[in-house]
């Protein structure tokens, strides 16, 4: 069920209460879905299908009321026990009341029916890739607030709010992060100067964990003490100081930052800095990279792969490492420049380039590679409108497509469909269990796009 657009008008108030409404499904944000007696959609923060319950609207609009649940009187069998004492306020989870198997259903039903608009229907079901629903996340960006009477605040925004919730604890990291919330929050109270720090990354890397601080202004004495305190920790910190045009600095040694995979029965190591793109669940991850290797297979030694938005190398060192001639294209040369260190350090040869892929044009520059096999994908949420437009225009024999928004991969597959192509293979990844979020992936083929490219040629 389609999630409202959020419109520019602030939205009216109204009453909290409302009679009971029987929760007839989910939207695609994980909020229920109701009707009142007169017909008019109610958006249920907390309800599940199946579910009748007392809800209080908290937003009115003209098409849709939005709401929240009062009281549960019947409870559906998938309700379960949150298991995060934040649930409700923090806003960093939102389905942690859907046991585990509800979540992950529900992310299915999402991707096949946002395909379903766009007059898609892949055969069968998606895969699951999906690993354990508790201490996966490695990464986190925590706000810092102090309020006027000088209390500090660390943690995620609250739902719908700026405001920060504190955090002691958060069941979704991984326990090298979640033990560092309640020291951080300490520690944050202990400085001289706490309104100048403007938020906190925390990153779990092979090489240990890293804290990064942005502090606004240059504060000597604290300085210090963020030394000592991850020094006394064992972690590797660095900060980004300014308003203006923020420096980034190591305050500790620089660590060599890496994550590790696998392909072709051999490890790769990946390096990475501070501020890279680095997927937030190492296990999905590396699940979803073991399956895009899969629905490649086999693939003939010197096939002509193409990966745009290829990032530090997560697909494209693996398709290198089993045989493929990868030419591996990034938006930011920090990034092209990374990739290629990885390739070298992993003993593998690849194809570094930088370009705009929000301005490629059928047949022009990264689209030109002769012979091309594959392609890949792997935008941000925006998507890949204008390569997909582009390689309707001018097939190649094989798209393997990896999204972090389903909604933009529907467009834009569409595309591709209505040129020809045929969904072979399609998975729902679940990269951030307990929240709305999902990780998607298609494998389509051109049945007529000539045969892929079997290691003869040369050319660049």
């Amino acid at each position: 069920m389609q999630t409202p657009q959020r419109g520019k008008a602030p939205p009216r108030q109204a009453n909290d209460d409302t009679a009971p409404l029987t929760i007839e499904g989910l939207a695609h944000d994980g909020r229920g879905v109701a009707h009142t007696a007169a017909g008019k959609t109610v958006f249920v923060e907390g309800g599940l299908p199946g579910e009748r319950v007392v809800a209080a609207v908290h937003r009115t609009r003209k098409r849709f009321d939005e709401a929240h649940v009062r009281e549960v009187l019947d409870a559906s069998s998938e309700r379960v026990v949150p298991p995060c004492r934040h649930f409700g306020a923090c806003g960093g989870c939102d389905l942690q009341h859907l046991d585990l198997a509800g979540q992950r259903r529900h992310k299915q039903t999402v991707l096949t029916e946002l395909l379903a608009r766009q007059g898609i229907a892949p055969e069968g079901e998606p895969e699951l890739l999906a690993e354990a629903g508790e201490g996966y996340r490695r990464r986190a960006r925590l706000g810092v607030k102090v309020d006027a009477d000088g209390g500090v605040h660390l943690g995620f925004r609250a739902r719908h709010s700026h405001r920060l919730v504190d955090l002691d604890d958060c069941p979704i990291l991984v326990p090298s992060l979640a033990d560092l919330l309640a020291p951080l929050h300490q520690h944050l109270a202990a400085l001289e100067a706490p309104r100048q720090v403007g938020h906190l990354e925390l990153t779990a890397s092979d090489a240990g964990v890293v804290l990064v601080v942005r502090q606004l202004r240059e504060q000597t004495v604290d300085t210090r003490r963020w030394h000592d305190f991850a020094m006394a920790r064992g972690l590797h910190l660095a900060r980004w100081v300014g308003r203006e045009s923020p420096r980034f600095e190591w305050l500790t040694a620089a660590p060599e930052l890496s994550f590790g995979l696998a392909a072709a029965g051999r490890a790769l190591t990946l390096g990475f800095s501070p501020g890279d793109f680095l997927q937030a669940n190492e296990a999905v991850n590396r699940r979803m990279v073991d399956t895009a290797m899969a629905w490649l297979a086999p693939m003939a030694p010197g096939e002509r792969v193409l990966d745009l938005f290829a990032g530090v190398g997560n697909f494209s060192l693996p398709l290198a490492a089993l045989g493929a001639r990868v030419r591996a294209v990034e938006g930011s040369p920090a990034m092209v420049e990374r990739l290629a260190d990885n390739a070298q350090r992993n003993g593998l040869e690849i194809e570094a380039c930088q370009a705009d892929l929000n301005e490629v044009t059928a047949g022009g520059f990264p689209l030109e590679a002769p012979d091309c096999g594959t392609l890949v994908l792997d935008p941000p949420r925006d998507g890949a409108e204008a390569v997909c437009r582009a390689i309707a225009a001018h097939p190649v024999p094989r798209v393997l497509y990896v999204s972090c928004d389903p909604a933009t991969l529907a467009r834009d597959a569409a595309h591709l469909v209505r040129a020809g192509y045929a969904i072979q293979r399609w998975a729902v990844a679940d990269m951030f269990a307990h929240t709305a979020h999902l990780e998607s992936m298609l494998l389509l083929e051109y049945p007529n796009a000539g045969q892929r490219c079997e290691g003869a040629s040369t050319d660049g």
